[in-house]
């Protein structure tokens, strides 16, 4: 299976376009206008998931999701002098702040910032040098008061994103900011796609859904799973290559871009489900790998699982490197291995599929 250059245009246009947590419409209608030909039905709820359907009539329905949401800040408070502090959207990293350049999202349209930091000269080579904290990163953007800044037409509540662009990098990696999780939005627009092109009859009706605001509690996903009320859901989401440096595996377990898909171990997920994806790997010569979590998976899995008294559901991650960065970096490999394994397994699924236990 290879790219087609539709399908790597539509990615890269996805990537690039600020998509923020509360403010994933723009994102949102560039993944609609994709998946329109590859489905029967565009849908979406009050607070912007979307979802196309694959045979909205059928009674017994499967979810395939992914969430459309990146991390950001708010604009939080705004000095005399022109500085502004922020709070977080999401999981915004801290460390990685100082000296990028953002983009204010105000009234009159975006205004470009950056973090500012002070300069190595002035800190100190000591156990006292200050250290990048919530508290003290700021943003300037070349105001020299509030008045000013305001006129720009920034104000408390405003959304700042970072304006990194995607690129390849040694013809093996996709990098760039929020493929945690748009990755995954195209990877189900794409098992829409082959299922339109290779002419595949389902016996059910999928719905290819790509839930909003994951990065703050999951919250899209918990109001779409209780609008839908599917039958048995298969969720996919980035999680950690554990192989770059100071990630203990002891703790993160090991996985690693380029082994392929990583299929999850976990309370919420399902063993039935589970079980035809490790077998369809099998039978189809897909590879993958297993990871663990304890409590709960951290992804949109949790909260199918969880819904309308337990939905049938199962996670297939993509191993992600520098999480929550501007270079979080995927294989290509992976990401093609992450969709046949989707395809193939829902041509596995039947509606009289065993789900219960007992």
């Amino acid at each position: 299976m290879k790219f087609k250059k539709k399908s790597l245009d539509f990615l890269k246009d996805y990537l690039n376009t600020a998509s923020p947590t509360g403010y994933e419409h723009r994102g949102q209608a560039l993944w609609t206008n994709y998946l329109k030909p590859y489905v029967d039905v565009i849908e979406s709820d009050h607070y912007g998931t979307c979802y196309g359907i694959i045979n909205p009539e059928a009674e017994f329905k499967v979810v395939i999701e992914a969430h459309a949401d990146e991390i950001s800040w708010y604009v939080n408070y705004i000095t005399d002098d022109g500085l502004i502090y922020v709070i977080r959207n999401g999981g915004s990293d801290q460390m990685i702040a100082p000296s990028k350049v953002v983009h204010i999202h105000g009234e009159k349209g975006v205004v470009k910032g950056v973090f500012g930091w002070p300069a190595i000269h002035t800190r100190g080579a000591n156990a006292n040098e200050p250290v990048p904290k919530i508290e003290n990163i700021f943003i300037d953007c070349g105001a020299t008061s509030k008045k000013e800044v305001e006129a720009l037409g920034i104000h408390v509540g405003c959304m700042i994103t970072y304006p990194d662009e995607f690129f390849e990098l040694n013809d093996r990696y996709f990098v760039g900011r929020a493929l945690d999780n748009r990755i995954g939005g195209f990877m189900i627009a794409e098992v829409a796609r082959l299922i339109k092109e290779n002419k595949n009859k389902l016996p059910f009706g999928l719905y290819i859904v790509n839930s909003v605001q994951e990065e703050v509690g999951l919250y899209g996903a918990d109001m779409i799973a209780d609008t839908l009320k599917p039958n048995l859901a298969i969720i996919t989401d980035v999680t950690h290559d554990t192989t770059t440096p100071m990630i203990d595996k002891k703790k993160e377990g090991d996985q690693k871009c380029g082994n392929g898909p990583v299929v999850f171990f976990a309370p919420s997920v399902h063993h039935h489900v589970r079980d035809l994806i490790v077998k369809t790997a099998n039978e189809k010569k897909i590879p993958y790998q297993r990871a663990a979590a304890s409590r709960a998976t951290g992804t949109d899995t949790d909260a199918f699982a969880h819904s309308n008294g337990g939905v049938p559901s199962a996670l297939i991650s993509l191993p992600l490197r520098y999480m929550h960065t501007t270079v979080e970096m995927v294989d290509k490999k992976d990401v093609q291995n992450v969709i046949q394994l989707i395809y193939e397994t829902l041509l596995k699924i039947t509606p009289d599929l065993k789900l219960k236990y007992h």
